[in-house]
């Protein structure tokens, strides 16, 4: 599956169509989120994790969705289940990822 990139327009709507959610919440500013975004799209396209979709937010464009998922810190990962936020993490390191990701 490939990276969507989501705002508030659509954000709602894509964590109710899909199943499995997750979702990397970055700023413009942040270089550890820019340093993590190629291992992000790397996962994405996995195989291991067909059938989840991966959102990117923007966390200062798309307060609603940042709110949604209560991210206090960035890069912030959060993981949706049936619409409803099932995990949610301030982390840098893969490994937390794919562990929040096969919890799904």
């Amino acid at each position: 599956m490939s990276l969507i990139e989501a705002t508030d327009a659509d954000f709602n709507t894509l964590i109710a169509k899909h199943d499995k959610v997750v979702v990397k919440y970055f700023a413009d500013w942040c270089g550890t989120c820019r340093l993590f975004a190629p291992k992000f799209k790397r996962l994405s396209g996995d195989e291991r994790f067909e059938g989840v979709t991966f959102l990117d937010v923007n966390a200062e464009e798309s307060p609603e969705a940042r709110k949604l998922a209560g991210v206090d810190n960035l890069p912030f990962f959060a993981t949706f289940k049936n619409g409803s936020k099932f995990d949610g993490k301030a982390t840098a390191r893969e490994e937390t990822i794919v562990d929040m990701i096969n919890a799904l």
